[in-house]
């Protein structure tokens, strides 16, 4: 399959480098060249400008940071126009299922196909190509595009036919995700105003019944003074920010997202946005000991 693959960063590299590996041919472009090197000794051909990237596709698949910026490049750059008739758009961003259902709707008037299709499983999972992907589309569309999917994800997901569904899957693995990260945050915060261990909590922890995935792979980074970034604070800002949104939407409170959207944010208000979201861990020691570093 002829795949345009737009958005090589951290994530989006090894997924492409996946669909190379699986017989693809794929060509990328991104704004930011620093992944070059490595996407084209994979096997990619690097695309010096999007409309050469997506003009002969067959799929095009949007690994970029939002809804807004699948927009921009869609419609206001007007990528859309670009494409073959009756190409497939994979929209991998996290967005609100609402915009989501919208792009879907405005490409399906160009006489372009649309899977709604965002991801869970961080860098990891994307070298790994264990990601989850929750996908919303037309049974045709999904069957379709199944091979490229199942090349950077072996936990795959047919929401329902209609597009937005796939990212109301995300919007609430996304809640599940930054509640666990800040709830875990705390209780490290607390472990470590006592004068514990702070390995030795994390080790007793990971081995009794609070364990989580978030703590197991967040809770070290929580240790380390500048970790490597994997996922970043105000990433989760954008994610928690788009739960209360749709929250407000249905009119349903929630306030367990509600009260780690505020850690989010107060991090980020410190100066650590770009940080590790690991690191929303600070938000606590200013709140509780006037420690903003």
């Amino acid at each position: 399959m002829r795949i345009a693959f737009i958005g090589l960063g951290a994530m989006g590299l090894p997924m492409a480098i996946r669909l190379i590996q699986a017989g693809h041919a794929v060509t990328g472009f991104d704004l930011n060249t620093r992944n070059r090197a490595a996407f084209e000794a994979a096997g990619g051909q690097w695309s010096p400008d999007a409309k050469g990237a997506v003009q002969e596709a067959e799929l095009v698949w949007l690994m970029v940071v939002s809804g807004d910026q699948a927009h921009d490049f869609l419609f206001t750059q007007n990528h859309a126009a670009d494409m073959p008739a009756n190409a497939m758009v994979v929209m991998s961003c996290t967005q609100s299922a609402s915009k989501a259902a919208n792009t879907g709707e405005a490409l399906t008037a160009r006489g372009l196909r649309v899977l709604d299709a965002p991801v869970s499983g961080g860098v990891v999972g994307a070298e790994a190509g264990t990601l989850a992907i929750m996908v919303g589309g037309a049974q045709t569309d999904f069957d379709f595009a199944r091979s490229a999917l199942e090349s950077v994800g072996s936990n795959l997901f047919h929401m329902g036919v209609m597009c937005g569904m796939g990212s109301t899957m995300k919007t609430v693995n996304q809640l599940l995700c930054g509640v666990h990260i800040a709830v875990a945050a705390e209780a490290t915060h607390v472990a470590e105003n006592a004068g514990l261990d702070l390995a030795q909590v994390h080790r007793i922890l990971s081995v009794s019944a609070a364990s989580s995935w978030m703590l197991g792979n967040r809770g070290p980074r929580m240790l380390q003074d500048e970790p490597p970034v994997t996922s970043a604070v105000d990433i989760f800002v954008k994610d928690l920010s788009i739960v209360a949104e749709e929250a407000r939407r249905a009119k349903s409170g929630l306030p367990l997202a509600a009260a780690a959207l505020q850690m989010f944010l107060a991090a980020s208000g410190q100066g650590h946005g770009l940080a590790d979201d690991s690191q929303v861990i600070r938000a606590y020691r200013g709140l509780n000991r006037g420690d903003q570093k």
